[in-house]
């Protein structure tokens, strides 16, 4: 059997080389192929992915289930290995995945969920909520598709599943702007879907009472404090990530309240 690795990028060039470097010898091993899918990049990320041999298309950013669906689709191999550009395998999870890939019998887990490691300022988060973190990243060619979310989506496979005991390595926040500029996007894009589901108008307990509890549970009760000052910093801007998605909320939907503006309006 064989091993595609699927991988969306946009300007990744700091992260990609490390990510295919990760993977290179277990889609070596493997008889495999790297598929990448851009969606125009300015950087140096498509020449880096053309020097490790990857399969590159570059289509324009259709929303990230979407991308990452159409990576899949052009996947040839037995089994998916589904990556984010700033991750990478670590040599103890590429030995296992090497061995469910070569296995003979077709039978067996459809998908398998893999604990992740998040590096915050390049410390691993051993606490907090943050590990082991599970993600349902590989899986049989056929069996899976991302769900339609308009962020934090998910891979669902159609078949049974089963746990790895290695680690994928998530290098997500190397610094505090990255940080706070990706929880600005994010929040949007959780406030809009909230505001599809329903949710709608200004929640003090939401914006104000919310945060302060997430805060509260993952730094003390959940052990957040063990991870040092990364630790407090992670939890305490993921607080205000929260307080910022359900304000986002309340704005969406007072512009969706909001009665048309007549044509000619004096201001």
């Amino acid at each position: 059997m064989t091993l595609s690795v699927c991988i969306i990028t946009f300007d990744e060039e700091l992260n990609i080389g490390r990510t295919l470097e990760s993977v290179s010898r277990l889609v070596k091993e493997a008889g495999g192929e790297v598929v990448i899918v851009d969606s125009g990049s300015t950087d140096r990320t498509i020449d880096i992915a053309k020097s490790y041999g990857a399969k590159l298309f570059v289509e324009p950013w259709k929303g990230y289930a979407a991308q990452k669906n159409s990576a899949i689709e052009k996947c040839s191999g037995d089994w998916i290995l589904l990556l984010d550009a700033d991750e990478a395998v670590s040599k103890e999870l590429a030995l296992e995945i090497q061995r469910i890939v070569q296995q003979k019998k077709d039978g067996g887990a459809a998908g398998y969920w893999i604990p992740r490691k998040n590096l915050f300022l390049g410390r691993w988060l051993e606490h907090g909520g943050f590990y082991p973190d599970r993600k349902l990243r590989l899986f049989r060619r056929g069996c899976g598709k991302v769900e339609d979310r308009l962020v934090h989506e998910t891979v669902k496979v159609e078949g049974p599943t089963a746990i790895l005991t290695e680690d994928l390595l998530h290098h997500a926040y190397p610094t505090l702007a990255g940080y706070i500029e990706h929880m600005n996007k994010y929040s949007s894009l959780g406030a809009q879907m909230a505001v599809q589901e329903g949710k709608r108008g200004f929640s003090f307990i939401n914006i104000v009472i919310r945060p302060k509890l997430t805060f509260f549970y993952n730094y003390f009760l959940r052990l957040g404090f063990l991870d040092g000052k990364e630790g407090l910093l992670l939890h305490f801007y993921h607080a205000v990530y929260v307080s910022w998605k359900y304000a986002k909320v309340w704005e969406l939907s007072r512009s969706a309240d909001s009665p048309p503006r007549r044509e000619g309006a004096e201001d």
